[in-house]
């Protein structure tokens, strides 16, 4: 259960609002490229996770196909040229081909087809670009529960400590995929993909793209 980002009560106080997908920013935001030029957030929700970014990069550009989300990400930013925020479906928006220094994605894959997104998300990032895709899946070993039953207590009491919620009107999925599954096939499309099951219900990828 150790990895990346995964002592949930070690984050900043002000936050708009926590929950396991916010716990995953801070471990996110440093994977962020010194000098990232493009970065693109794929399922941004409110906005959240890529107003962070901008800190970090040239310009962020988030896509989710919720009309609702898109319109909370974009109320705060309006008139802001570093952030772009688009309404569609990314798995046939129109985005720049390996334009992107940092590519992410929170809790938005098993939305998806797992694998076109991976691909997608493995082509519109530019050769030494990184790729941090945290996400949801479902226990399906032996392992894997006992992994879930030993972190239910923690998880628990770090919801109610941390007062856990999230904007309403955030679309939800059950994962598909177990956490087996996904491991399986981010190593295949992802050659040397550093995999990380996280103790909040979470796991990460992490990838750098070969450089030219």
């Amino acid at each position: 259960m150790t990895g990346l980002y995964d002592d949930p009560m070690r984050q900043p106080a002000a936050e708009p609002y926590w929950n396991t997908n916010v716990a995953r920013h801070p471990g996110i935001l440093r994977s962020v490229p010194e000098g990232c030029g493009d970065a693109l957030d794929v399922g941004c929700g409110d906005g959240l996770l890529a107003r962070k970014i901008a800190g970090r990069a040239q310009h962020v550009t988030g896509i989710d196909r919720s009309p609702e989300m898109i319109s909370r990400a974009r109320e705060p930013t309006a008139g802001n040229p570093q952030l772009t925020f688009i309404e569609g479906d990314f798995l046939t928006a129109e985005l720049p081909r390996a334009e992107y220094d940092f590519v992410c994605s929170v809790t938005t894959i098993h939305h998806m087809d797992f694998e076109a997104a991976l691909v997608r998300m493995r082509e519109l990032l530019r050769p030494g670009g990184t790729m941090v895709v945290v996400g949801l899946a479902r226990e399906a070993s032996v392992a894997e529960w006992a992994v879930l039953i030993a972190a239910a207590p923690v998880v628990r009491i770090t919801k109610v400590l941390r007062r856990a919620r999230g904007p309403q009107g955030m679309p939800v999925a059950d994962p598909q995929m177990s956490y087996g599954q996904v491991r399986a096939a981010a190593r295949r499309l992802l050659p040397g993909v550093r995999y990380r099951r996280h103790v909040l219900r979470r796991y990460s990828l992490t990838w750098e793209k070969p450089a030219r």
